[in-house]
């Protein structure tokens, strides 16, 4: 193998390449190797080589001048109105005026730096990141089911060595090609795969049985399964009494969710209920596995207690191949969640309000229990509350695109244009960018070491290959200065990526996700190591759940529910369900993937997918551009025609901006558990259609 050993800077499967060659000539190959992507990769991963020396890639640090103009500045000039900017902020109107919003992009590092420089230099309790309207939903239940959020809590390899596969609200063969192929050796050990989606796509397609639900039943859906689960004395009744508790309140739940009532409210034909049920019920090994489909909705914790019942019913939560796991997005979006970002948590998974937690963690950075703040709003509440009295008046955004990627988008572009002061680190001038007082130019993937954490709990290196270009800053280098001029370099020594992650170590030791026995080194000699790890001689623990669960009485816990539905229901004015996703060529907010020709080539703009009966309701045809609209606004898109989708959902991708932005439509109702905002389901119209030829 040559090349330098690295990992792929997009999602949670973290797949792992060589790269070689130089910045503008990179040639990145599939490591065959690790077991998770065995040498494959998607088209994402095999072009990401071509951001590093785009001609758009930002070198020099830009402040917004008298005239309102972004103009070139010095680092020293730009750092300097940021210290200025945050001190006369949170001067006038108190600490928490000063917010920080991070992202699953970011490596461990970053993520436990940038927490740290919300808590220790800002002091301020406005502290959140884009992961929660990722994994929230998903990490809620789990904690609270399960008594751990790891977004798979056994090695991806399992995947392929169970009979069944439950595949809920996700599109691997688009959002994460190289998957596919532990789903096409399970098929060919003779396993089934059951996949739940609105949408018939290229994954529904790869499935032996397809559950096509309406938009936001999800839950309605798990109670059938385990209705008949129950009818048919198909339980593990053993595993139900000696390792979980509450079941009793589940079976007189389920009991009222027959398959014809089922039938009704999801739209699944009530045999095919059946049938799912009974392959499950005779398989010795399941794995449930949830998406953003099922999560990204105001009850999508619900959502994920509902299947996270019907596995553990069936005694295959801790069984070697199988279990119940939840498909991971970003690329660090395990572990970003568990050293700081979250605006309820510090390193290693610790509640912020936990007092022995605080004392640990005050210790490590040296600071006094009593002067961190306490826990604050979700994203968007943090976001929503921007400018206002109370809220942040100045924000630094690190690896994230908000202007694209949030919920209800023109709310949250208007409280960023009510910011005193915006900061945003990044590669490119991305939509959020744009609106910033100060932009710094921040280094790429390839260009910087570090750790992340995949969707199945292995810590990873990503080795620096190249040098970033002249002019251009690593995140941690930014970060350790911000924090040296706000609260000095004792606090703030070093922006060593290995120190920083020795410090985390500390910081995280003893916690729920304890990396204290991992090193650089042992990452780099085993290829990986699975948290909690809390010796160097410990190795790692791949299946957590194998050997009990870590809750309070270590019994998993049953948690009844019941169907509610979408926040927003339709009705004669707003007739159909949007729902939106992501695409094969492209990735979140599409900033990088926009810019790449290859990817940009494959999907050049967005589309509005539908039925063919809807488009003839409507008066559609194929080239017309539809104006979609919801409550919120609208957008146009490119009207796509199909027998892959429902008569009352449309669907369209959420890469672009502008009037193609599909955030502009989408509903910020939050689940009151996990604060996840509704992403996947609003009711909408169509409210013009636009011939060839005629003006938009």
């Amino acid at each position: 193998m040559t090349g330098s050993p690295t990992h792929c800077p997009y999602c949670g499967l973290q797949c792992a390449m060589t790269v070689s060659g130089r910045p503008g000539a990179v040639e990145i190959a599939g490591d065959p190797a690790f077991p998770v992507n065995r040498g494959e990769l998607c088209v994402k991963g095999w072009t990401a080589g071509e951001a590093l020396a785009h001609p758009e890639r930002l070198t020099s640090p830009l402040v917004r001048d008298a005239r309102g103009v972004l103009a070139p500045s010095s680092w020293e000039s730009a750092l300097d109105r940021i210290e200025h900017g945050l001190r006369e902020v949170q001067t006038r109107h108190g600490r928490d005026a000063a917010g920080v919003f991070g992202s699953g992009s970011l490596t461990n590092e970053k993520a436990y730096l940038l927490g740290k420089l919300a808590r220790v230099a800002l002091r301020t309790r406005h502290v959140d990141y884009n992961g929660r309207w990722c994994m929230s939903s998903a990490a809620a239940a789990a904690r609270a089911s399960l008594g751990i959020d790891r977004g798979l809590p056994f090695p991806v390899e399992d995947i392929a060595l169970a009979d069944v596969i439950v595949l809920v609200g996700a599109n691997v063969a688009e959002t994460m090609p190289p998957l596919m192929q532990h789903l096409r050796a399970q098929r060919e050990r003779g396993g089934t795969l059951i996949v739940v989606d609105a949408r018939t796509t290229a994954t529904a397609r790869a499935a032996t049985v397809h559950l096509r639900l309406a938009p936001g039943t999800d839950t309605a859906l798990a109670n059938g399964l385990l209705h008949v689960l129950v009818r048919d004395g198909r339980l593990d009744e053993a595993f139900i009494r000696d390792r979980t508790e509450g079941f009793e309140r589940v079976r007189a739940v389920v009991a009222s969710y027959w398959p014809e009532r089922v039938e009704r409210v999801t739209g699944v034909p009530e045999g095919l209920v059946e049938e799912a049920a009974r392959l499950l019920g005779q398989a010795r090994t399941a794995i449930i596995l949830t998406g953003r489909g099922a999560e990204q909705q105001s009850h999508g914790t619900e959502n994920v207690h509902a299947f996270i019942n019907l596995a553990l019913a069936l005694g295959m939560v801790g069984k070697r191949h199988a279990g119940w796991g939840c498909i991971t997005g970003q690329g660090n979006g395990q572990g970003g969640r568990e050293h700081g970002q979250k605006a309820d948590q510090l390193p290693g998974y610790r509640s912020i309000e936990d007092p022995a937690a605080r004392a640990h963690v005050a210790a490590v950075w040296g600071v006094r229990e009593e002067d961190l703040p306490r826990s604050g709003p979700s994203a968007f509440e943090l976001l929503d509350g921007m400018g206002r009295d109370g809220g942040v008046r100045a924000l630094l955004v690190m690896g994230s695109n908000i202007v694209v990627s949030s919920p209800d988008a023109s709310r949250i572009e208007r409280r960023l244009r009510a910011l005193d002061l915006l900061v945003v680190c990044d590669f490119f001038l991305s939509e959020t960018a744009a609106l910033a007082h100060v932009v710094l130019p921040t280094a790429q993937w390839a260009e910087e070491d570090g750790t992340t954490t995949s969707l199945e709990g292995r810590l990873l290196l990503r080795h620096r290959v190249f040098a970033p270009p002249p002019g251009v800053r690593t995140d941690l280098e930014i970060l350790r200065e911000l924090g040296a001029r706000l609260a000095g370099s004792r606090l703030f020594p070093t922006s060593d990526a290995r120190e920083i992650f020795d410090e985390l170590r500390r910081a995280s030791a003893g916690g729920p996700a304890d990396y204290s026995g991992i090193t650089y080194e042992r990452i780099a000699r085993e290829g990986g190591v699975f948290w909690p790890c809390p010796r160097e001689d410990h190795p790692g623990t791949p299946r957590p759940l194998e050997s009990g669960f870590p809750t309070p009485g270590g019994r998993a816990r049953f948690h009844p529910v019941l169907h509610h539905g979408p926040a927003e229901p339709t009705d004669d004015a707003w007739p159909l369900w949007l729902t939106t996703g992501r695409l094969l060529a492209h990735y979140q907010s599409g900033t990088q993937t926009r810019r790449i020709a290859a990817l940009s080539t494959l999907a050049p703009e967005p589309f509005v997918e539908m039925a063919f009966s809807t488009a003839e309701r409507f008066g559609v045809a194929p080239g017309d551009r539809v104006v979609v609209a919801t409550r919120r606004g609208q957008a146009t898109f490119a009207a796509r025609l199909t027998d892959d989708a429902r008569d009352d959902t449309l669907f369209v991708p959420f890469h672009w901006s502008g009037d193609r932005r599909a955030n502009t439509l989408t509903i910020a109702a939050l689940d009151p558990t996990s604060r996840m905002p509704e992403l996947k389901v609003c009711a909408a119209r169509i409210a013009r259609v636009v011939k060839p030829g005629e003006v938009a």
